[in-house]
């Protein structure tokens, strides 16, 4: 009888008591479980430090950690086009511990690789556009053009004579001339660099007479003389150069080109760490602090929520994605 007794016990114990007290376990573990972030957070930027996409993530990055409560790092894997440090970030768990910087050549990638190891629109997520930044066109300033209907008239009396100099095949300063070459029908040459630095040195030397530059890195050779701005990209003046119209108000339609920087996550991160994320970011990116210290790399903000960056991720593939394959532009 005693036996039976302690069978029955035995198996009430296991039906019942260790059930509820597991799901007791579980209840109690679950808030903690959510608490996102719950140890430090790491951002990958697809560039080498120094350059305007990692001096603006680093802005970020210290202001997000006060508002988490948690380290935020930052991971600099550049190469490829920008493609090691965001497949870095496609690899990486969905649980929101980390997420990856990306900018233009993200967009530009898919149409202009042969091969890609990652998928942009499948294996990430857009949290949040940050910031814009139009392109200027530049000219050294002995160039017999002070407007740039002047600009055009002179590359039309001479056909193929112009160039314009550019960080690489397939960067977006050269797609910008591209852009630029398509909408007004131009024939000019196209003269890649390896690196935007050496292109700037060049048009200022005069050895090229134009390209098209980052307002930031422009306009000290804007201000000394050396160079002239011609006109800038974007639906509405730059104001770090507020003195330079758009190609818009100067009758020439379709040059938009535009940099963007943005935050996105792996595929399949929990829908409440994206919003938490994407609230905190918003909240840092409207602190007039932080408006100001981007403004001094030349950067506009411009915050979006998931679903509104997720379209403009697919209008910006389709934009650039037209550009390359109208202008033939290969990766190097």
């Amino acid at each position: 009888m005693q036996k039976q007794i302690l069978s029955c016990f035995t198996k009430v114990f296991a039906r019942v008591v260790v059930p509820l007290f597991a799901a007791l376990l579980f209840s109690a573990a679950a808030p903690a479980q959510q608490a996102w972030p719950a140890k430090p957070v790491r951002i990958i930027v697809p560039a080498a430090p120094g350059g305007p996409t990692d001096l603006a993530v680093r802005v970020l990055a210290e202001k997000l950690s006060l508002s988490l409560g948690q380290t935020v790092l930052v991971d600099n894997r550049a190469g490829a086009g920008h493609m090691i440090g965001t497949e870095a970030m496609a690899r990486s768990a969905a649980d929101g511990y980390t997420f990856g910087a990306v900018t233009t050549p993200h967009v530009i990638n898919p149409a202009l690789q042969k091969k890609m190891p990652y998928d942009t629109l499948k294996d990430l997520e857009p949290v949040s556009w940050l910031t814009s930044l139009p392109l200027v066109l530049v000219v050294n300033a002995t160039v017999q053009a002070n407007s740039l209907a002047e600009l055009l008239a002179l590359a039309r009396a001479k056909p193929g004579a112009l160039s314009y100099a550019s960080a690489g095949s397939g960067s977006p300063v050269h797609l910008a001339g591209e852009m630029f070459k398509s909408a007004a029908s131009l024939d000019i040459l196209h003269i890649p660099y390896k690196g935007a630095g050496p292109a700037v040195v060049d048009v200022v030397g005069g050895q090229v007479p134009m390209m098209f530059a980052l307002p930031g890195t422009a306009r000290p050779h804007i201000e000394s003389g050396k160079m002239r701005p011609l006109a800038i990209t974007g639906g509405r003046r730059f104001k770090g150069l507020p003195n330079v119209p758009t190609f818009t108000e100067l009758g020439m339609q379709g040059m938009d080109a535009t940099l963007i920087v943005g935050f996105i996550v792996p595929a399949k991160t929990p829908a409440a760490v994206i919003k938490t994320l994407h609230d905190t970011l918003a909240s840092v990116l409207s602190s007039a602090e932080v408006v100001d210290r981007l403004g001094t790399l030349a950067l506009d903000v411009i915050a979006t929520d998931p679903e509104r960056s997720t379209m403009l991720l697919r209008n910006e593939t389709e934009l650039w994605s037209k550009v390359v394959k109208s202008s033939g532009a290969k990766a190097e």
